[in-house]
């Protein structure tokens, strides 16, 4: 560890001074000597390490989704070579290069917070030892040495002996219970981060190694911080502690404001925002309309969340447009279908009538033959029936040569002679 914080030690000194500075403003509240001022002192260095952070963390964010989405294709090339290693990592590097993805860039938060973690355990440890660190003085190195947390001191570890903490003024029962729950609560909040990363902001169409691969960093990471966990000084716990909590509480937001697309939590974001659009007669913040302008401009792409946003905006009476604005439209507007063609007005199909069955088609044709019949007899002159039984019978008049032929020809009889008698129908 001497060699380790040796490595460190040009930043021994800035992380000793920030403590310090927040140690006087806690110390003033709640005395200098007490647990709260140093504990708080630590609280406040990890934020404002986490603030300065968080142009990493979006960088993180955007390499992972970049990650994800390059999962098809990673997929692709692991079984067309997977015979060959070497060209397989050739044209794995070659698709990162193309997309200008680096699989990296999801550890910087972690890389970059390194030092300053080894730099504190390095300032606890030399309160723990009674050594001056950085701007650390002889009076801050006492004050520090009799400062507890919930009556565990400041730089105790949890595998110390009884004989070194009770140089530091407390129990061994105290420091044992203090950092076994500690690091319970570090282990639990490390594994609620990476479940809620898996079961909500990961999109659940796609199986890839790297799924899997996150899947068992849920539970590996908890049992790192388990087992490093009965190393750490109290002041380390409560600094790894802190930082996984404003972890946890990061991720929430990003996955409810700017969830992965094709995961739950997209689902569950683009109903909440379906809602605001009816309620408030359209799009309002920046970051709504960039997500409905990336779902316009997918079309056919869109995943089943998607097309069902886009359907309920339609059947609501909005329109998406290309800008991400979502406008009211009017009873002819054209809007979008989920799979992206257009609807309504012009773009419209027309509807093609239904077409009939056998059995009524052949009930409809006597009808008409009828009305022709009836037709027929109207036109013609009173003064052509022909008298006697026939006309009294309701024989049919003359009609034209054409006509008449065709009637017969229709009713199937014969010109002249005998009649064959009709044959039962065929079903």
């Amino acid at each position: 560890m001497d060699t380790i914080a040796s490595l460190f030690s040009f930043i021994t000194t800035p992380v000793s001074w920030v403590i310090v500075q927040f140690h006087k403003v806690y110390g003033s509240i709640f005395g200098p000597d007490t647990g709260w001022a140093w504990g708080l002192s630590i609280v406040s260095l990890v934020i404002l390490i986490r603030i300065c952070l968080i142009p990493l963390f979006v960088k993180q964010i955007k390499s992972t989704r970049a990650m994800q989405t390059l999962q098809p294709e990673m997929k692709k090339i692991q079984e067309r070579y997977k015979n060959d290693k070497q060209r397989q990592s050739e044209e794995m590097m070659k698709l990162y290069k193309e997309t200008g993805t680096n699989p990296l860039s999801s550890c910087l938060p972690i890389l970059a917070q390194s030092p300053f973690f080894f730099a504190l355990y390095h300032v606890l440890n030399g309160i723990a030892t009674g050594d001056k660190i950085g701007v650390i003085n002889e009076q801050l190195l006492e004050s520090a040495r009799k400062a507890h947390i919930f009556g565990a001191p400041l730089a105790a570890k949890f595998t110390d002996g009884s004989a070194k903490v009770e140089a530091l003024g407390a129990s061994l029962t105290d420091v044992r219970v203090v950092t076994a729950i500690m690091i319970v609560l570090m282990s639990a909040s490390q594994f609620f981060t990476q479940r809620q990363l898996m079961t909500k902001n990961v999109d659940t169409s796609v199986k890839t190694p790297f799924m899997q691969q996150q899947k068992m960093l849920m539970y590996v990471f908890p049992v790192m911080f388990a087992v490093f966990g009965i190393n750490f000084p109290v002041g380390v716990l409560v600094y790894w502690l802190t930082t996984n909590v404003w972890t946890m509480g990061q991720q929430m937001y990003v996955i409810r404001n700017n969830p992965t697309p094709g995961s739950k939590a997209q689902a569950a974001y683009l109903e909440r925002l379906h809602k605001n659009v009816t309620h408030h007669g359209g799009t309002r913040r920046r970051s709504e309309k960039a997500i409905v302008k990336a779902i316009v401009a997918k079309g056919r792409d869109r995943n089943e969340a998607e097309r069902k946003f886009i359907n309920a905006l339609s059947k609501a009476g909005f329109v998406a447009q290309a800008d991400g604005v979502v406008t009211k439209g009017e009873a002819q507007a054209v809007g979008q279908t989920e799979d992206g063609t257009p609807t309504g007005g012009a773009a419209a199909k027309r509807q093609q009538p239904k077409r009939q069955s056998k059995s009524r088609r052949q009930s409809a044709t006597p009808k008409a033959a009828g009305e022709t019949t009836s037709l027929v007899k109207s036109e013609e002159p009173e003064d052509d029936k022909p008298s006697g039984t026939a006309g009294a019978a309701g024989a049919k008049p003359a009609a034209k040569p054409g006509s008449a032929g065709r009637s017969k020809a229709q009713s199937g009889q014969r010109k002249g002679g005998p009649q064959r008698p009709k044959s039962p129908s065929k079903k």
